[in-house]
């Protein structure tokens, strides 16, 4: 098969496209032909540029990146339903042990044996992969694999944000860096459910197409005032900061709800917010880490978009697969708004025999 690796960390450049062997599935697995893989800016960029928080744990090269993806079901190993053959499916890049404590309360997110496709195994930048049958998804008619790919990372972090802060209808929510990849469907999400999503940004010009109440710039002056104007009597509900900024945390606290939710998934700064207990617990808000989705999340994900949801749509961006190396550089300088997706070409109907 052919698979683009990397023999050493660096600059895009480090990209090369070589041919590998064609993986086989073991018991309870099943081989995916790739026909869309996700570019994530933490899990394949930073780890092509040997950056943490992952890059450290992979441990032989060449190294094939690539975490979620969709494409078809390809081959089956023992045990798994041979009905899967040909499905096209979303493939989760979350590897679990499945019987600690936490996979068997369903928190698969917090298992001590976490693990990542393309981090630690070989990834999606590759014509097959071979996964866990119990990480693919069968996805709905009507919906692209590019679609899909994006969904299976976006879409159920964004499910188990929206679930960690209580999000549904006649709620209000803010939304941090709603022009990213996750931020998008997060917004879009949110507001399919029946809330009132705000976002804060840098440049609200580039967040046409998304389904928002208010778009405020983030260098305005009194920003705590417009979040409060735009919020309500009631104030907002639940935060979605996936950034990190002390300046925008400061802003946004006092326009909080009593029973506010913070929920973080991310950051890009290692620089500390301000925390103060007293306001914690006197206004009764929580601050919630959400690592990722687990199979609940999943599940509720995928019924929302076969009832219709879709990601936004001028925010996923198929890009071929052999322009990789311009896919990371456009990431890595912050040109690249929304889910760049690489699409393998020759994707069949019917799996290969």
């Amino acid at each position: 098969m052919k698979a683009i690796v990397i023999d050493r960390f660096g600059p895009p450049e480090v990209l090369r496209t070589t041919w590998l062997p064609d993986p086989e599935p073991g018991p309870g697995e099943v081989r995916v032909r790739v026909g869309a893989a996700t570019v994530a800016r933490t899990k394949d960029v930073a780890v092509r540029a040997g950056r943490p928080p992952f890059a450290e744990q992979v441990r032989t090269f060449p190294h094939v990146l690539g975490t979620e993806h969709a494409g078809l079901v390809d081959a089956v190993g023992e045990g798994v339903d041979t009905a899967l053959l040909g499905a096209r499916v979303a493939v989760s890049s979350a590897l679990t042990c499945g019987h600690c404590r936490y996979c068997a309360q369903g928190r698969e997110e917090a298992c001590p044996e976490f693990r990542l496709l393309g981090i630690h195994r070989p990834g999606s930048y590759a014509e097959f992969t071979v996964v866990p049958a119990v990480n693919v998804q069968v996805i709905p008619d009507g919906i692209t694999l590019a679609q899909a790919a994006s969904l299976a990372v976006n879409g159920v972090v964004a499910a188990a944000q929206l679930a960690a802060g209580g999000v549904g209808p006649d709620t209000t929510v803010l939304v941090l860096g709603a022009g990213g990849a996750l931020g998008s469907t997060v917004a879009a999400l949110a507001a399919s459910r029946g809330s009132r999503v705000i976002t804060v940004g840098r440049d609200p010009g580039r967040l046409a197409g998304l389904p928002l109440a208010a778009a405020i710039d983030s260098g305005t002056d009194d920003l705590t005032g417009r979040l409060r104007s735009a919020a309500g009597d009631d104030g907002i509900d639940c935060v979605i900061d996936n950034l990190g900024i002390p300046a925008l945390w400061d802003a946004y606290l006092p326009a909080l709800a009593r029973a506010a939710v913070v929920v973080v998934s991310g950051s890009i700064t290692d620089d500390p917010v301000p925390l103060r207990f007293r306001q914690l617990y006197l206004h009764s808000h929580a601050i919630v880490g959400v690592r990722t989705a687990n199979r609940t999340h999943r599940d509720n994900l995928w019924t929302e978009v076969s009832a219709g949801f879709r990601p936004p749509e001028d925010f996923v961006h198929p890009t071929p697969w052999d322009q990789a190396v311009d896919a990371h550089a456009r990431i890595e300088a912050g040109r690249s708004g929304g889910q760049i997706v690489l699409e393998f070409p020759g994707v069949a109907e019917r799996p290969r025999r």
